[in-house]
C-alpha cells in the first residue's frame, strides 16, 4: 500500500470491526431436522430467525463465512426510507394505490428499525441525525427542491431545502449546488447493531452455524412435514421451511434468484483521526450525507467524530480495496481540499445487490421464502423485510407487505455475473460529468 496515502497500520477491513470483530462462533453439530433453515446471517436472515425462534420454531441459520461477515457489517450505517423509485414511477408500474403502499413500506421500515433497537436495548449508536442529500449540479438542485416541495399528498416526509448560499451550515464544501435535508433519516454502527441482533437470535434458541455453506436445496417428494433437504458442507438437514437471505452474496445455490440480483461492490475508506476543529468545519453535525450522482458518494462522521467515513462505487473490477482506496481518497479531496494530506486508516468493500427494477423483493419461489435486492438500502429495509419474512413463515397476517411477489425481472443472457457493469459505470460517470 502507498505509504503516502495509507497509515502505517492501515487495515483492509471495516472500521467497524475495530470495535466489534466478527464473532468466532464455536462449531456446532447440525440437527437432523429443523422447522426453519435460514441461509445467510446478515440482517435479513437474523430478523427472520428471530421471529421464528421466538415463536417456538426450531431454527437453524447457516452462513458460508463468519456470522455477519458480509455487507451487514461492511456498510456505511446509513438508514433511509429505502425505496428508490419515486411515487410517480411506482404508480406507472403498479397503479396508484399499490404505489402508495410501497412508499409507506419504506417509511415504516425506517420508523420500525428505531423502535426495534430501542425496544431490544441494542447499544449501537443509533440516532435520527438527518440526511443532507446534496445536488452535484444546478439542474439536480432544481429537481431535488421541486420534489421536496411537491410531495404526493399523504406521503409527505420532513424535508428542508438548503440553497447553495446556506450549504456550509450542513457541509464544509462549495462543491455542491445545495441540497435537501431529510430530517428523519438515521445512522447506526452497523457491526454493533448486527452483534446485538445476533445475540438476541441466539438467546431465542436459534442455532447459528458459521463457516458452514449451504451447497444445495432439494425438494423431497413425500417429505411430509419436512419437504426440503438442505445439503451443507457438514451434512444434510431436513426442513419444513427454507429462507434465502443472501442479498449481494447470492450464488449458485439459488440460480433463479442469482439471475435477478446484480452484485455491486460498495467501497468505503476511513480517514486517519482528524483535529476536532477540522471535523467541525467540514461536517458541522452528525448528519449522514449522500449526493445525486448516478455513481453515488455517501459519507458521514464516525460516531465519535474523530474521522470521516467516505464511500462510493468507484471500482469496476469489484475486488481490491487497495485499488479503490486511493480512488475514493481522490474523490474525497475533490470535495474537501483541506484533506489532501490526510491518509487512509481503513479501506474495505462489500457487495450490495441491485435489481433490474431498482426495487427490493420479497416472496416465494419453488416453496422457498426469500427477501433481497435492497439496492444499497439494506440496513433498514433488509431488517424490516427479514422481520416480515419471519412472520410470513409463521403464517401470520401481519407479515403481508405491499412488496409481496412483485414481478421480479431479469435480462436475457444474465446468469449472475454482471459482465455489463464496467461499461455501465463508465457511462454513468460520463453522464455525471455532463451534468445529466
Amino acid at each position: 500500500m502507498d505509504p503516502q496515502l495509507f497509515t502505517a497500520d492501515a487495515k483492509l477491513a471495516p472500521y467497524w470491526w475495530d470495535h466489534v470483530p466478527r464473532p468466532a462462533l464455536p462449531e456446532v453439530a447440525l440437527p437432523a431436522e429443523a422447522d426453519v433453515v435460514v441461509v445467510g446471517s446478515g440482517y435479513t436472515g437474523l430478523h427472520a430467525a428471530l421471529q421464528t425462534a421466538r415463536a417456538g420454531r426450531s431454527t437453524l441459520v447457516l452462513d458460508a463465512e463468519d456470522a455477519g461477515w458480509g455487507c451487514s457489517t461492511r456498510n456505511g450505517g446509513q438508514v433511509s426510507t429505502s425505496v428508490k423509485p419515486g411515487f410517480a414511477e411506482l404508480a406507472r408500474r403498479h397503479g396508484e394505490a399499490r404505489a402508495r403502499e410501497i412508499v409507506r413500506e419504506g417509511q415504516r421500515s425506517l420508523a420500525w428499525l428505531g423502535e426495534f433497537i430501542a425496544a431490544e436495548g441494542i447499544d449501537c449508536d443509533f440516532g435520527v441525525v438527518g440526511r443532507f442529500h446534496a445536488a452535484h449540479n444546478a439542474r439536480q438542485f432544481e429537481l431535488l427542491a421541486h420534489a421536496a416541495t411537491h410531495q404526493a399528498p399523504g406521503l409527505e416526509v420532513a424535508a428542508e431545502v438548503v440553497p447553495r448560499a446556506e450549504q456550509r451550515r450542513e457541509l464544509g464544501t462549495d462543491a455542491y449546488w445545495g441540497g435537501v435535508v431529510y430530517g428523519q433519516h438515521a445512522s447506526v454502527d452497523p457491526a454493533r447493531y448486527h452483534q446485538g441482533l445476533l445475540q438476541r437470535v441466539q438467546a431465542a434458541g436459534a442455532t447459528v452455524a458459521a463457516r458452514c455453506p449451504a451447497q444445495r436445496v432439494e425438494r423431497v417428494q413425500g417429505g411430509g412435514s419436512a419437504p426440503f433437504t438442505v445439503h451443507t458442507s457438514r451434512g444434510a438437514v431436513r426442513a419444513r421451511d427454507v429462507v434465502i437471505a443472501t442479498n449481494g452474496y447470492t450464488g449458485t445455490l439459488t440460480p433463479w434468484l442469482r439471475r435477478r440480483v446484480i452484485p455491486i461492490g460498495s467501497y468505503i475508506i476511513a480517514t486517519q483521526a482528524l483535529p476536532a476543529a477540522l471535523m467541525d468545519k467540514l461536517m458541522p453535525s452528525q448528519r449522514i450525507v449522500s449526493d445525486t450522482r448516478r455513481v453515488v458518494f455517501y459519507y458521514r462522521p464516525s460516531p465519535d467524530r474523530t474521522r470521516i467515513l467516505f464511500g462510493g462505487r468507484v471500482s469496476t473490477d469489484e475486488t481490491d480495496p487497495r485499488v479503490s482506496g486511493p480512488l475514493l481518497h481522490a474523490d474525497l479531496v475533490a470535495l474537501f481540499p483541506e484533506l489532501a494530506g490526510t491518509r487512509i486508516s481503513h479501506s474495505w468493500c462489500g457487495f450490495v445487490a441491485y435489481t433490474f427494477d431498482t426495487m427490493m423483493h420479497i416472496g416465494r419461489h419453488e416453496g422457498q421464502h426469500y427477501a433481497l435486492g435492497y439496492c444499497g438500502s439494506g440496513v433498514g429495509m433488509g431488517s424490516y423485510l427479514g422481520m416480515r419474512l419471519g412472520q410470513q413463515v409463521l403464517g401470520r397476517a401481519e407479515g403481508r407487505t405491499a412488496l409481496d411477489d412483485l414481478p421480479f425481472p431479469t435480462r436475457p443472457l444474465y446468469t449472475g455475473r454482471p459482465w455489463f457493469l464496467a461499461a455501465s459505470v463508465r457511462w454513468y460517470r460520463w453522464l455525471d460529468r455532463r451534468g445529466r
